[in-house]
């Protein structure tokens, strides 16, 4: 007989001492070892989600079409871009406070900005541009239309600021780039080589993730249709920067066309293989 009578056995003490493991674990991640369902988390502006996402006035965005190539039953699907937002406004109004909170470990962040990042740093209307580029430097303003003394980076240093975050919470972040406007030139869709795209293209590399180039891969598609089609088809004509609905799924079918030939991009195995792309 023991001495010390509450000793525990030592198989009772392996069990306790396993159960202590288990509660110091983060409860997402739990639920993920457990078979959790992960999420996809979408942010950008209207040209992922127009409005209010109902298609009011004929216009969606990709970010409201991508659940019909990923098989929902095993992964959901939380859109919360906003029209009107840059990278930087998307944080200092806190929506990207918001997706923060929720994200577990195994949920993705598709990350698209640049449309709005080229507006006025300053103004009494909507104060949401960035500066151009993927640098470190800063310009110090008196926000007139927020009225408060705020620190403006970089469209590199946003996005940059939102991959780090997301990955501090075990989530894995994708670059998409910004999909282009209904504006042509000789024939072709007009291209910026030296913007966001480009600038959002590096920012991935540096931070070693996933760029999905949509940019490329909707403006090489459109060059097939020509303007004349394109334009009343997948770009309302009085609108050269939102898509219809039929536009809005040539964009997000060439965004998982995107990820399918991309290496290692782990969204893959969510997407429903008998799913034909219809571009």
């Amino acid at each position: 007989m023991n001495d010390l009578p509450y000793k525990l056995h030592p198989m009772k003490r392996t069990l306790s001492f396993l159960s202590l493991i288990i509660l110091m674990i983060p409860v997402p991640a739990v639920l993920q070892a457990a078979g959790g369902k992960p999420t996809v988390f979408i942010i950008g502006d209207s040209t992922v989600k127009n409005g209010r996402g109902d298609g009011a006035g004929g216009l969606r965005g990709w970010g409201e079409k991508i659940q019909l190539f990923l098989d929902t039953t095993h992964i959901a699907v939380r859109n919360h871009a906003l029209g009107g937002t840059s990278s930087r406004t998307f944080i200092t109004r806190g929506l990207w406070d918001q997706v923060l909170e929720q994200l577990k470990p195994g949920d993705f962040v598709l990350m698209q900005f640049g449309h709005n990042d080229g507006g006025a740093i300053n103004d009494t209307l909507r104060a949401r541009g960035t500066i151009r580029g993927t640098g470190e430097e800063t310009v110090e303003i008196d926000n007139l239309l927020t009225k408060k003394h705020e620190r403006v980076h970089s469209y590199g240093w946003y996005l940059r600021r939102m991959i780090r975050e997301a990955k501090a919470k075990g989530a894995t972040p994708v670059v998409v780039t910004p999909i282009p406007r209904n504006d042509w030139v000789d024939g072709k869709v007009k291209r910026t080589p030296v913007s966001y795209p480009q600038w959002a293209i590096e920012v991935a590399r540096e931070e070693k993730v996933k760029c999905i180039d949509l940019n490329r891969l909707m403006s090489e598609k459109m060059d097939t249709f020509g303007e004349q089609q394109v334009t009343g088809r997948f770009f309302l004509s009085s609108d050269h920067t939102h898509t219809t609905e039929e536009g809005a799924v040539m964009s997000a079918s060439l965004l998982i066309r995107g990820m399918k030939k991309s290496k290692k991009c782990q969204l893959v195995k969510w997407m429903v293989p008998t799913r034909k792309l219809p571009y």
